[in-house]
């Protein structure tokens, strides 16, 4: 049976899942001002949602708010227990997702301790059954929604052709590779030379596959023509896109491929994203998650410093649109 991933152009182009900020207001803006080949939520929790109080799973349900605009969107989930990975990969079905995706490579220590996320490439058996009790949830086998999986290269060390032959084994629909490991965090260059070598892994052990996994990398791309560059170079399937989006939900757009929006359009692209913001999270999430997007989205142009150091004092999308007018009303630009 054909998914949304056997559909996708060669090279794809897709928006990472990044913790608070590809929430449910900043993928609507992306959907509208430059929709990439496929979005994820952010991670949820699997252990939250089935284990949370009422009160708590409603507030990690939120998380996995979308729109129909938002297509193909996939839920992330971390967790190190089968069972709730089945129980939430069946949930994401029954929502509507069109995928979901196992996180085996977040950093974090509050996630490890948990036995998730990166921590799974030091545990490779339970990785596995991970993967299985996904696929089982998602119905991957008889007519659901695929299972795929974004991990790194290695935990302490590039572990590579040891780990992604475990991860193929269970043949998930997609494998985006972190080319960094674990312990290397972003403090090194990319190592993209690996993705080729995953390009490598995946046609010798899948060579008489009918359906091959795709591979997708990831790591220091920025805009899509770095992300094409490297998609030729590396002969990955997709290239994901993390950072490159702070403040510019019109990165994937063909319009703005080469150049920003203008000044005006962008600034009041910030407003509308900060009420968005407002709308929809503003009772769970603070305000302050916005500002990491203002020092991108203002910046580049005369009196950019001075509008961005006063954007970061704002506490509402309304005070958001009165600086950003009465700066625009200056004519400085």
């Amino acid at each position: 049976m054909q998914t949304f991933w056997d559909k996708l152009p060669k090279p794809f182009f897709v928006l990472a899942p990044l913790a608070n900020v590809t929430d449910a207001a900043f993928r609507r803006m992306v959907a509208k001002y430059g929709k990439p080949d496929v979005l994820w939520t952010e991670f949820v929790s699997a252990d939250g949602l089935c284990l949370a109080s009422a009160e708590g799973k409603a507030k990690l349900m939120r998380d996995l708010d979308f729109t129909e605009t938002e297509r193909p969107i996939v839920a992330q989930f971390f967790t190190s227990n089968p069972e709730r990975m089945e129980q939430v990969a069946r949930l994401a079905r029954e929502l509507g997702f069109d995928g979901v995706d196992i996180n085996m490579g977040c950093p974090d220590k509050t996630i490890e301790k948990q036995g998730a996320g990166a921590k799974l490439i030091t545990h490779p058996a339970l990785a596995a059954e991970l993967i299985r009790a996904a696929k089982r949830g998602a119905g991957s086998d008889s007519g659901g929604i695929p299972v795929s999986v974004k991990t790194r290269l290695g935990y302490n060390k590039d572990v590579l052709d040891e780990w992604l032959p475990v991860i193929l084994a269970e043949e998930p629909a997609a494998v985006t590779i972190h080319a960094r490991t674990r312990k290397e965090m972003s403090k090194v260059a990319a190592h993209w030379e690996r993705v080729a070598r995953a390009v490598e892994i995946r046609d010798e052990l899948q060579k008489d596959s009918d359906k091959k996994t795709l591979i997708i990398g990831n790591g220091d791309v920025k805009t899509v023509a770095e992300a094409k560059l490297q998609a030729e170079e590396s002969d990955a399937d997709g290239v994901m896109i993390g950072r490159g989006i702070f403040g510019a939900p019109w990165l994937f757009g063909p319009e703005h491929s080469l150049s920003l929006p203008p000044l005006d359009v962008r600034l009041r692209i910030a407003v509308e994203h900060a009420y968005l913001f407002e709308e929809l999270l503003g009772d769970i999430k603070n305000f302050a998650l916005m500002k990491k997007h203002f020092r991108v989205y203002v910046e580049g142009f005369p009196g950019a410093r001075e509008l961005r150091t006063s954007l970061m004092e704002t506490n509402t999308a309304a005070e958001v649109e009165k600086l950003i007018e009465e700066f625009l009303q200056t004519g400085v630009y």
